[in-house]
């Protein structure tokens, strides 16, 4: 893991001389990027569902292939998130070839995960389940607002998909569902559930992890009375201190760290 000082928009406090943040792993060869991202995909899977996010067969995370951008790994279909391991993940092109594993794709999946990584070249990776607050609060069809601190991170970086047309089966509503989510970091997809997007797959699982909460604490907060707001100024300054592609991934390392030492099957 390569270190280096702390970076922009990471906010630490003073460190003594020669203490440094971890940051992502450089100038890595493709095969050496493609693990990592397999690494990653199966420590998210694990941590999904450990929050509960898994819904029978519904949900999937996808990372494109670092030689291939026209192909992304996948879980397998019907496979429990909590038991896939890098060994499982399977990986599919954009016509939904299978080009490696022994396993069906999701055809929702295919349908919607070949879209925005085709809208989205600047996306590595995408995640989307039916996790309980995330389509509880898509059925009202409104946006997140900024009511805390952590839901700023998706002030005005955020769309809504509010065309459901039943279990996505054709690649033109994800094309759709592409155009929803825009230059986002997410979209909501009207009774439906949630979809996230990074320039890794941490980024990506650890957007999905806090939008889940925060859908729940807006939830809980229109339960109890009217949220106040924080205001525009300060929303969009709190999105730019608490998000983007390395705060999105350096969030994500706590869990990595407690799932990676708590299962170190994931990589078999």
């Amino acid at each position: 893991m390569t270190t280096t000082p702390a970076a922009p928009h990471l906010s630490v406090g003073a460190m003594p001389e020669g203490v440094t943040l971890p940051l992502p792993p450089q100038n890595l060869s493709v095969e050496e990027e493609r693990q990592v991202r397999k690494q990653e995909l199966a420590a998210a899977f694990s941590l999904f569902a450990r929050f509960g996010f898994s819904e029978g067969v519904a949900g999937h995370i996808t990372a494109r292939d670092p030689e291939n951008p026209s192909a992304f790994w996948v879980n397998p279909f019907g496979m429990s998130f909590s038991q896939i391991r890098v060994s499982d993940l399977i990986l599919v092109d954009h016509d939904g070839t299978l080009l490696q594993g022994r396993r069906p794709v999701n055809n929702a999946a295919f349908c919607i995960h070949s879209e925005v990584h085709r809208a989205r070249p600047d996306v590595t990776a995408a995640a989307h389940t039916h996790s309980l607050h995330g389509k509880a609060f898509s059925s009202l069809g409104v946006p997140l607002e900024p009511i805390t601190q952590d839901a700023c991170a998706f002030y005005e970086d955020h769309g809504i998909y509010s065309d459901y047309r039943g279990v996505v089966n054709d690649t033109e509503e994800g094309r759709r569902i592409g155009v929803a989510l825009g230059e986002g970091k997410a979209v909501v997809l009207q009774n439906h559930g949630l979809l996230t997007v990074g320039a890794s797959v941490a980024e990506a699982a650890w957007y999905f992890i806090t939008m889940e909460r925060s859908c729940q604490a807006q939830l809980l907060a229109m339960a109890a009375g009217e949220p106040k707001l924080i205001d525009p100024e300060t929303a969009r300054m709190v999105r730019d201190q608490i998000s983007g592609p390395l705060p999105g991934w350096f969030q994500f390392r706590p869990l990595w760290d407690q799932i990676t030492a708590e299962q170190p099957d994931l990589f078999d």
